[in-house]
Formats: C-alpha cells, sequence, structure tokens
C-alpha cells in the first residue's frame, strides 16, 4: 500500500466516525486523521492536583463509531488508565461502537507464567480493556500472538512489516542475509524475509537478567554480508546490540537494526550509541522524544499512520482487514 494522504477520502463515507488521541499517540492520531480526511475528536485531557486522570469528551458521540488511539507505552500505567478512563467516558457517552486502537500494548510480555506465583498481566490487561467499554481492539505487532485469545471482543492484529520492509526495499541494501536477534521472533523475521526474498539466520541467546541478555551462537552465513535485524521492540536494546556484536565477530559487512516499538528503555541510548549499528529503524507506534532523536543520529522513524488508517476506514465500513496486508504486499 503506498503511503499517500487522504488516500482513504476517495469514495470513502466518514458519517458516524469520530477518531480520538491520547496524549501518548497525539501526533500519531493526528496524522492518522488526516489520511482518513476527519478532524480529530474533541476531548479535554488532564490530571487532577491529586494525580488522578481527568478525561472529558468534548463531542456528541452519541450512535457513534468512535476509535481510540493510544499506546500504552511508558509511562505504562498512566497512560493505560487513560485509555481506560476515555473509553469509559465514551461508553457513558451512548456512543454506539468504541474500538482500542493500541498501537503499542504494554505489558504484553507479561504472556505467561515463567515461574510459580506470578501474574499473567497481559491477561488481566485485557480484561480491563473489556471492562471499561471498548467493543473491538486494533493492535500493532503484539509481542505475542496468543494475546489476541485473552480477549473475548475482536482483535485485529496488525503488523509493521510492510512499511519496514518498503523502507529497505527503497535503500536497495545488496547481499543482504535477515537476522532474527532471538528464536522466539523468528515468525516475525521469516515475514521479512519473504518480503525482501532475503536469506534467513537466527541467533541463539540466553537471558541473564530483565535486561541483560547473551547472544551465543548464531544459525546461517553473515559473512562478507550486509546484515538486517528485525524484531518486534527495542526496549533496552540489550538483545540487538549483543546479536549485532555477535554477527560482527562472523564477519558481517554492515548491520542494520529495525523493529516495530521504539521503546528505548533504561541503557537502551547508550548501548546502542556503542553498536556501531549503520542505521535504526521504527515506527511511531510509541512518539520518540527529541531528545532520543538528538541523541541517535542514525535513528530513522518511519510512520505506520495510514496503515492504521485504512484498517480503521475497513472497520468502520464493515469490511476485511486482512485483505489489508494483501494490498500492501501488492504495492498498492
Amino acid at each position: 500500500m503506498k503511503s499517500s494522504r487522504n488516500r482513504a477520502s476517495r469514495g470513502f463515507e466518514a458519517e458516524g466516525l469520530v477518531v480520538f488521541g491520547g496524549t501518548a499517540s497525539t501526533h500519531l492520531a493526528q496524522k492518522i486523521c488526516s489520511y482518513l480526511n476527519v478532524p480529530l475528536g474533541r476531548a479535554t485531557i488532564g490530571t487532577y492536583p491529586d494525580g488522578e486522570t481527568l478525561v472529558k469528551v468534548e463531542e456528541d458521540v452519541r450512535g457513534k463509531d468512535c476509535f481510540v488511539v493510544q499506546s500504552t507505552s511508558p509511562p505504562v500505567n498512566s497512560n493505560l488508565m487513560q485509555l481506560l478512563i476515555f473509553m469509559d467516558s465514551l461508553r457513558r457517552a451512548s456512543a454506539k461502537r468504541i474500538t482500542a486502537v493500541i498501537p503499542y500494548y504494554g505489558y504484553a510480555r507479561q504472556d505467561r507464567k515463567s515461574e510459580g506465583r506470578m501474574p499473567i498481566t497481559a491477561k488481566l490487561v485485557a480484561n480491563m480493556l473489556t471492562s471499561s467499554g471498548a467493543d473491538r481492539v486494533l493492535a500493532m505487532n503484539l509481542h505475542a500472538d496468543q494475546i489476541q485469545g485473552f480477549f473475548d471482543i475482536p482483535v485485529d492484529h496488525l503488523t509493521a512489516a510492510p512499511v519496514l520492509a518498503r523502507h529497505f526495499q527503497r535503500e536497495g541494501v545488496e547481499n543482504a542475509v535477515l537476522v532474527s536477534p532471538d528464536v522466539g521472533n523468528i515468525k516475525f523475521g521469516n515475514d521479512f524475509s519473504e518480503r525482501l526474498g532475503s536469506e534467513l539466520a537466527v541467533v541463539h541467546k540466553r537471558r541473564l537478567t530483565g535486561d541483560s541478555t547473551k547472544a551465543i551462537t548464531i544459525i546461517g552465513n553473515v559473512e562478507g554480508r550486509d546484515v538486517m535485524m528485525f524484531d518486534d521492540m527495542i526496549t533496552t536494546a540489550g538483545t540487538v546490540c549483543e546479536a549485532a556484536k555477535l554477527v560482527r565477530s562472523h564477519g558481517a559487512r554492515k548491520v542494520f537494526v529495525a523493529a516495530a516499538h521504539g521503546v528505548f528503555a533504561g541503557p537502551a541510548v547508550e548501548r546502542l550509541l556503542g553498536a556501531e549499528l549503520s542505521e535504526i529503524v521504527v515506527t511511531d507506534t510509541i512518539e520518540a522524544c527529541p531528545e532520543i532523536r538528538a541523541q541517535l543520529k542514525n535513528l530513522t522513524v518511519l510512520s505506520v499512520a495510514d496503515l492504521i488508517g485504512e484498517a480503521i476506514k475497513r472497520i468502520h465500513e464493515h469490511q476485511s482487514v486482512s485483505a489489508l496486508f494483501r494490498l500492501a504486499e501488492d504495492g498498492e
């Protein structure tokens, strides 16, 4: 799917559609509205003196199809709470349908009990979203596919793969090999491999602590090749930096890193600065702060606004969302 502002307006009937943006995704919501050629829904979002979140919808939403764009990115708890309150406001204002558009789903990595007496917080968040009034969820690159099954409401799961793949197709990286930085990410890496027609190699790692990993070995040949490394998210950057170090020790020429979500938490920026990466590519599912952009000179941020906007259009018109990816693969 080619990026074309206001493309959705051609033959698109937006009557009854309202798109709101939370404070974590204000710019992305504005871009989505630009694609759909609709105004951004008006709402007052603030904080009471005691720290409680205030959300007041300033639109008449009775009988309307409402979409709330809000990543539950850091600070995760306050952004998640804002989303929950937003949807409760819409439900009490008699919205016909409420869709939680969550470009980045916080708590997604807590999707199972890794040991005794541990919670499954991703399921808890799913329950909270449903209880607050969500009729459906539109998310992008969930850390684990099974999270879709945590919901008893429809979930449309998008992938940023078409956006990221087109970027590297335009750059024309030659003699490239795709590398999955860990075994658990093979499915995501294989998606890119098929789109770009490149070989796939896999790094085997061992997690040492919550923010530290050790790359053990690589399955595949990277000697004399340009490596494109894809992950669903860059959080503390321990995984991708260790993997980049490993592929360089095996003779890789250049290393490009791409991820759907640029969380950049804790020591991430420091690690990335020392990793000798040719380019770091993320999308705007999380808004990169100016300080990070200033430090990471090799950072490229791509927009998924058109992709999400087209999905919203299709949901509003009761069309297939999965067909959207067939169009993307055909370059439309």
